[in-house]
């Protein structure tokens, strides 16, 4: 028979149980608050979580009314749990501090969480081996080390403006230097063969756990007003860049018109524009500006103003993309940016087509059935101030279908790795011979999103634009 365990003082006892289970509470309350939040910037939430819920289950298994209550088959886990936090402790809370360092100090304690798990592993298994925890010492000189960093950093001005991710570090600092100040009481106390007051280290850490997860909650939510108000300004700059695409196509009798328009992020880098002359020619120009988000929302705005010069020359597709090139080229600052313009005169029966190496144009042609790729390509923009852009003309009939698009169409990829590509694009460009230009653009999209494994997010923004020439 089991020999049973004796609590000599139960106030005591009491005293460790209650710490215990206060630092377990405090570690899921925590995790949990990092669960809900699921913004960026919570890991350090979750770290102070464990930290804190180690902490507590150090305190219970040391309890003996918690030993007491456990099955005698489950009481020969303590010692190992009593390992596994004894070691892994420091490295969790070294991660915790590391959530708010910058530059050297946080890649001196990226360093020193690798040689923390380093000794906890080689403890762990001396432990396993012959069942005593040899390296506690050098884990405590390692904690020394990190408490020291961490109370120098704060304490001095220069070092927490250069080396910390926070302003306002006061509670912290304050929280820190309480806690050194009862480890180094409780070392002394050691040192000299005596033995600190009961929970006084429990104490010390509540001040220093509390003081970190306030400096945390401090953190995270000023970053989250940030981010609030990025959001805003975001929002603003979408709005602003829808303003600056045509609402709807102009009403012509003698075309069909559909565009399409998806950006990847809140803003974009595609960019279309219709130059209407009257009821029979239009000019139709579609842009994409190399990356994504803010920067290249911006070079879009400025085609925006670029195409307001060519309205004289709209039937010089050649001249369009030189003038427009001219504007940006100056301007691009390494970016680059391709544009493909199509010019569509009904009375003369003819178009006229030339780009700045973009995807080709497609062209379907309702006398014969036939679909080909019209390719007239110059230099993008951004590769040198002068390019020659050539001219393609050909004759058009009633009922003849073009297509305009950015590579965001044929870019997208499935499980394979395979992407869309132009057949595939084609494939449904003949498929849809009786569907209308909008409902040719639907299908594309749709097409699109079942060819990309499901749940799969946008890769790049997609702009698309569908003409047909009217029957008469």
């Amino acid at each position: 028979m089991a020999a049973e365990i004796q609590i000599a003082n139960p106030g005591l006892e009491l005293g460790i149980l209650v710490s215990g289970l206060f630092f377990v509470f405090l570690g899921l309350m925590s995790l949990s608050l990092a669960c809900l939040r699921q913004r960026s910037g919570v890991r350090i939430l979750i770290w102070i979580g464990l930290w804190s819920g180690m902490f507590g289950v150090t305190d219970l298994v040391h309890a003996n009314l918690v030993t007491a209550a456990l099955p005698i088959a489950a009481r020969g886990l303590v010692p190992g749990i009593n390992a596994f936090t004894g070691y892994l402790i420091l490295p969790v809370g070294t991660l915790s501090f590391l959530e708010l360092s910058l530059g050297k100090l946080r890649r001196g304690l990226q360093l020193l969480v690798a040689l923390d798990l380093v000794v906890a592993a080689a403890g762990l298994y001396l432990f396993f081996a012959n069942g005593r925890l040899e390296l506690l010492s050098l884990n405590n000189l390692l904690a020394a080390c990190t408490t020291t960093t961490l109370v120098t950093v704060l304490s001095v001005p220069k070092l927490s403006q250069r080396y910390l991710a926070i302003s306002g570090h006061r509670v912290l600092t304050i929280g820190a230097i309480l806690f050194a100040l009862q480890a180094l009481y409780a070392n002394v106390y050691n040192f000299l063969g005596l033995h600190s007051p009961p929970l006084f280290s429990s104490f010390g850490f509540a001040i220093l756990l509390l003081s970190f997860g306030y400096t945390a909650m401090t953190m995270i939510s000023t970053n989250e007003g940030r981010l609030l108000s990025i959001e805003k300004e975001l929002e603003i700059a979408r709005e602003l860049q829808f303003s600056i695409l045509p609402s709807s196509p102009p009403e012509v009798s003698t075309l069909r018109v559909a565009a399409s328009y998806e950006p990847m992020t809140a803003v974009a880098g595609d960019f279309y524009q219709f130059l209407p002359i009257d009821g029979h020619r239009m000019g139709f120009l579609v842009a994409d500006v190399s990356g994504h988000g803010v920067p290249a929302a911006l070079i879009a705005s400025m085609i925006k103003v670029a195409t307001q010069a060519v309205n004289g020359c709209a039937s010089d597709p050649a001249e369009v993309l030189r003038l427009i090139g001219t504007s940006l080229n100056g301007n691009l600052r390494g970016q680059f940016v391709t544009a493909a313009y199509l010019w569509i005169d009904t009375v003369a029966g003819c178009a006229r087509y030339s780009a700045a190496g973009h995807p080709p144009l497609l062209c379907w042609r309702k006398a014969d059935g036939s679909l080909r790729r019209i390719e007239s390509n110059g230099l993008l923009f951004g590769v040198t101030a002068e390019s020659d852009y050539p001219v393609c003309e050909f004759p058009i009939t009633s009922g003849d279908r073009f297509l305009l698009y950015t590579d965001g169409v044929i870019e997208p990829e499935n499980e394979a790795g395979e992407q869309f590509g132009e057949r595939q694009l084609e494939q449904v460009v003949l498929s849809s011979q009786s569907r209308t230009v909008w409902d040719l653009s639907k299908t594309v999209l749709e097409e699109i999103r079942a060819w990309q494994p499901p749940g799969t997010a946008q890769q790049d923004d997609i702009t698309m634009i569908v003409i047909d020439v009217a029957e008469v």
